[in-house]
């Protein structure tokens, strides 16, 4: 359906956003330095590092460099997202397997058993964000359109800028291509994206896709931010 040339069914309203959110990620990123993108703001940063230099003990990637990634449990800020997956039909074993904790440790979650730890959630580079963005859509493509290869061995990571954007921008010219070509009945069908780190396996996949739109979305924030405060770092009250 469209009116005035714009499309108003559901994948059509999807692909715009996507589109829209794309041209304005890439108007940011235009510029973007191996410095700038490795840059750590304040101490304790997760980011992308030399596989002997991971300053935690689930870095993962297939190359020399690899992606932060920390301890296994479920950080407080996320307890809410806990009980959404739960309300929306997850299995326990399947958020432990998700989250990578013991399935006592999730039913503690949901039982709201003791109070929960302050908030340790780390801030990362820019390198870190592109990287986990990169990560999750590659395993969401490759568990809904190809051959479910190991999801933390399909991006190489690298401190290079220019490479993570090129590489990263072919990737989302796939995932759009072949989002694009779904038909109403894919779009409601449960379970067309196995990716195994999210509830994707249990959403119809118009749920899994408006899910991604939103993770594009708030990530290429996060980085526009980071790149303001670069910009900025030097620059007192005036």
């Amino acid at each position: 359906m469209e009116t005035e040339g714009a499309r108003t069914d559901r994948l059509g309203l999807l692909l715009t956003q996507f589109d829209q959110a794309r041209e304005m990620a890439q108007v940011r990123l235009t510029g973007l330095g191996d410095e700038e993108y490795l840059w750590e703001p304040v101490a304790g940063c997760w980011s992308v590092r030399p596989r002997g230099q991971a300053r935690t003990p689930r870095a993962y990637g297939p190359g020399e460099w690899v992606l932060d990634k920390g301890a296994p449990d479920i950080p407080a800020n996320e307890y809410a997202e806990v009980a959404r997956q739960a309300a929306g039909g997850m299995t326990v074993s399947r958020i432990a397997d998700d989250w990578s904790v013991s399935v006592e440790r999730v039913e503690q979650v949901l039982a709201h058993t003791g109070a929960p730890e302050p908030d340790e959630t780390p801030v990362t580079t820019i390198a870190w964000r592109l990287g986990h963005l990169h990560s999750c859509l590659a395993g969401q493509w490759e568990w809904t359109f190809g051959a479910r290869e190991e999801p933390k061995l399909l991006v190489d990571f690298t401190p290079s800028a220019g490479l993570a954007l090129e590489r990263f921008w072919a990737l989302i010219d796939r995932w759009r291509e072949s989002v694009a070509a779904l038909t109403d009945e894919q779009l409601d069908t449960v379970g067309l994206s196995q990716y195994p780190y999210g509830s994707d396996p249990d959403d119809p996949f118009v749920s899994v896709l408006a899910g991604a739109n939103l993770e594009f979305i708030h990530h290429m924030a996060e980085i526009a931010v980071l790149r303001d405060l670069h910009r900025a770092r030097f620059t007192g009250p005036r």
